[in-house]
């Protein structure tokens, strides 16, 4: 049963926004040294590591699979790993850590009308109206850059952002529609699957990686622990104590403290553009989710 939020559960949610919005400043970090499939397969396969570890410190033994998990295990590893990660760091190659950190506010209003054609959620009008504005924001975010398609790499990086964005909602939906599986280790088995496809991607493209430095290297680490298994423990512990629903609040900060991130400590300078596009697609988030933060903060 659900309980009303206590103070733990708070701060809680606000670290969770603050590691996965700093993820993208991280993601730039690791690439003033590494390559983008290399940074990509970093992060699965340190993750996976440090979440095999915790399934053995936690006494979490591999369940037995069947065929009807393995699909969507396949999958869904794909789609939230190797993939985004892969577009992503190739993304931030050219475009603010900023604008990748915008672009994964866009993954609920994915969610919305994909739940709608293949789960058991409806678009309901509101959330319909929700997700225009979200999708008007995103279009102000990427519209100048759709203009020099074609001229250089900047729109395409631009795109693989909002394409990573879409895998992720995708692999939300597989993930609803899978059978049951602990949390921790759905973690450790799709990163695994992440880490299987991008070990030989990275050697066949980009080669065996050597040490670049300290400030690249201890952010590609970073990227392996921190978004990964402290976070899957972060989100778990909250869900468990508050309910998914108050974890919903996550959405709303990642792209703000990516911003912050990217002004404050990389020095970046974001057109106005950014700013509006963010506002138009919290908008749209607010719209869409209107129920559920109404009833966070009606507790």
């Amino acid at each position: 049963m659900t309980t009303q939020p206590t103070a733990k559960d708070w701060f809680n949610i606000l670290l969770l926004g603050v590691v996965w919005g700093g993820t993208f400043m991280v993601i730039a970090l690791a690439l003033e040294g590494y390559d983008p499939i290399t940074v990509a397969c970093a992060r699965t396969t340190l993750g996976a590591l440090s979440l095999w570890l915790l399934m053995a410190a936690t006494g979490r033994r591999l369940p037995q699979l069947s065929r009807a998990h393995l699909g969507p295990v396949i999958w869904i590893g794909l789609l939230s790993t190797a993939v985004p990660f892969v577009l992503l760091s190739w993304g931030q190659t050219y475009v603010p850590s900023a604008f990748a950190g915008i672009s994964m506010a866009a993954v609920p209003l994915f969610v919305l009308p994909l739940a709608h054609f293949f789960s058991d959620e409806r678009l309901e009008a509101r959330k319909a109206i929700g997700v225009m504005l979200g999708f008007v924001g995103a279009l102000i975010l990427i519209g100048p850059g759709l203009a020099q398609l074609g001229k250089n790499a900047l729109p395409l990086a631009q795109l693989a952002c909002i394409a990573a964005a879409l895998c992720y909602a995708v692999s939300s939906i597989l993930t609803r529609r899978c059978p049951p599986i602990d949390p921790i280790t759905l973690s450790a088995l799709t990163l695994t699957v992440g880490a299987v496809v991008l070990i030989p991607a990275m050697l066949l493209v980009e080669g065996l990686p050597s040490w670049q430095g300290l400030r690249p290297s201890l952010a590609i680490i970073f990227l392996g622990l921190a978004p990964t298994a402290a976070a899957t423990l972060l989100r778990i512990g909250i869900i468990q104590s508050a309910g998914s629903v108050f974890m919903t609040l996550v959405n709303y900060q990642v792209p703000v403290w990516s911003m912050i991130f990217g002004v404050v400590l990389l020095g970046e300078v974001l057109p106005l553009r950014f700013f509006a596009a963010l506002l138009m697609i919290l908008l749209g988030l607010c719209i869409s989710q209107w129920t559920s933060l109404r009833r966070i903060f009606a507790r």
